[in-house]
C-alpha cells in the first residue's frame, strides 16, 4: 500500500459572493486542473447573521453539479424544477444543474453557520443532462465511529457505511471528526484525485501542520493519513473523484468545455431559452 504524499496546499481566502455573503473561497478558477473533477469550494463559517442572510438570489447554472452541506445552520432554497426545501444542520443538497437550472439559496439567521458548497464538473457528454435535485437527509448518510473518529458518509462508502451513490461523477465525500490526539488512515481509490479540507480545527498530515480552512491535495497512492493535535479535535471533509481531463470554459455560474458553448449558454439565457424541457 502506497501512502499518498502532499502535492499541494491551498489556503482559503476571505471573499464576498451572492448578494453580499462573506465566505472563505478555497478552490476557484486557478485550481481546476489540479483538483479535477472538483471546480470550486466555498466554506461558510460565521456566528454573525449579517455575514450571510442576504444570501444568493435567483441565478442560473449549467454544466455542473453543486453539493451544499451544513454542519450548523439552515438554508432555504428553491429552483426552477419546483423544488423548495430547507437544508438543516447535518443535511446536504446535491443538485445536478445539467442543461440548465435557476435556483436561489437563502441562509437563515442561526447561532452558527458552518458548512460548504462544492462545484463538481460534469463530463462533456453529460453537460446537457436533465437537471435533478437530491436531498440528502441524515438518514441517507452512512455513519461510522470508533475510538479515533466519527465518519459521516455523504456519498460513496467508508468501511461498512454507505451514503448516496451519485449518478454522474462518482465522487466520495465524507465528513470526519478526528478526536483529540488521534490519527486516521483512509484507503483511497488509486485511480482518483483525492483532497481534504480542514473545515474546523488544524490538523497534521505527513508530519506537517495544516491550518484550518486549508485544502490539501494528495499525490497518487492508496492511502492517506491525518492526525489531530494532542489537545484538540480536527474536523475535515474528504473528497475523492476521477479526473475528467477535459477542457474547461468557465463563466460565472456556467461551466462548459468551449468558449462557443459558453457564449451560446449566455445567449440562451438572454433570449429566455435557457431552461430546457426533457
Amino acid at each position: 500500500m502506497k501512502k499518498r504524499e502532499i502535492r499541494k496546499i491551498v489556503n482559503g481566502k476571505s471573499a464576498v459572493d451572492g448578494a453580499g455573503v462573506r465566505l472563505v473561497r478555497v478552490l476557484g478558477h486557478e485550481d481546476t486542473e489540479d483538483f479535477d473533477p472538483f471546480l470550486m469550494l466555498d466554506s461558510f463559517d460565521s456566528k454573525n447573521p449579517d455575514d450571510y442572510i442576504k444570501g444568493f438570489p435567483p441565478h442560473p447554472h449549467r454544466g455542473i453539479e453543486t453539493l451544499t452541506y451544513l454542519i450548523d445552520g439552515k438554508i432555504e432554497h428553491e429552483d426552477s424544477l419546483g423544488n423548495k426545501d430547507t437544508i438543516n444542520a447535518g443535511e446536504s443538497q446535491w443538485m445536478t444543474a445539467g442543461s440548465g437550472i435557476i435556483h436561489q439559496e437563502m441562509p437563515l439567521a442561526s447561532e452558527n453557520m458552518l458548512g460548504f458548497q462544492l462545484w463538481i464538473n460534469l463530463p462533456a457528454n453529460e453537460k446537457m443532462t436533465e437537471p435533478e435535485y437530491l436531498s440528502i437527509t441524515e438518514d441517507r448518510m452512512g455513519f461510522f465511529e470508533d475510538e479515533s473518529s466519527v465518519v459521516r458518509v455523504i456519498s460513496g462508502g467508508y468501511k461498512n457505511a454507505s451514503g448516496v451513490q451519485p449518478r454522474h461523477v462518482k465522487a466520495s465525500i465524507f465528513d470526519i471528526i478526528l478526536k483529540e490526539g488521534k490519527s486516521i488512515e483512509i484507503e483511497t481509490n488509486a485511480l482518483e484525485n483525492v483532497f481534504v479540507f480542514l473545515i474546523d480545527g488544524d490538523g497534521i498530515i505527513n508530519n506537517k501542520n495544516i491550518a484550518c480552512k486549508s485544502a490539501v491535495l494528495f499525490s497518487e497512492g492508496d492511502t492517506i493519513e491525518i492526525s489531530s493535535p494532542e489537545n484538540a479535535q480536527t474536523r475535515f471533509i474528504f473528497f475523492s473523484g476521477k479526473s475528467l481531463k477535459e477542457p474547461i470554459a468557465w463563466g460565472g455560474p456556467i461551466v462548459m468545455n468551449t468558449k462557443e458553448e459558453l457564449k451560446f449558454a449566455f445567449e440562451e439565457l438572454r433570449l429566455g431559452n435557457f431552461i430546457k424541457s426533457h
